[in-house]
């Protein structure tokens, strides 16, 4: 066993890990984060996207070790500090950028990364910057349009699909 210590969501949280524990299973098992998703395990759904570090990161890809000294950030700790819904999460309920919600919080902690490093990203953009996280409710439609709302973009004339 191994101890780990890392910052998440802004709290210094520490535990003992076998080597081979992914980060997911650490944030899931460990820490009781159940938030961040487990679709794969192969790096192909992005259902379990965090921030270590400030860049955005497949948990399932990471052993938990990597992350010792880091710091993580999970869709647990996106909601403004009152508790409501942030920017993304709101923009994503307004538009309806969820269905059964499995892949909404890599979603949304992948647009969160986007959006930090471009701030006003085209429909092109957004759905480039999303080929590695997979939706299977939503055609994707409607969670393109919640990131570009969230960026303070007018989304009217995006036509419903």
């Amino acid at each position: 066993m191994v101890d780990v210590t890392m910052t998440v969501n802004g709290v210094s949280k520490s535990g003992s890990v076998e080597g081979r524990t992914l980060l997911s299973g650490f944030l899931r098992d460990g820490l009781g984060l159940t938030g961040t998703h487990v679709g794969c395990d192969t790096s192909q759904c992005g259902a379990c996207v965090v921030h270590v570090d400030g860049v955005a990161v497949k948990a399932c890809t990471m052993f938990a070790v990597e992350a010792d000294g880091a710091s993580v950030d999970t869709i647990e700790g996106q909601a403004d500090a009152d508790g409501t819904l942030n920017t993304i999460q709101q923009a994503f309920q307004d538009h309806h950028g969820l269905q059964c919600g499995f892949c909404t919080p890599g979603m949304v902690m992948s647009a969160a990364a986007l959006l930090k490093e471009n701030p006003k990203p085209s429909e092109a953009e957004i759905r480039d910057y999303l080929e590695g996280n997979l939706c299977r409710c939503t055609g994707y439609h409607n969670i393109v349009k919640a990131i570009m709302a969230a960026s303070g973009q007018d989304v009217a004339a995006i036509a419903a699909e």
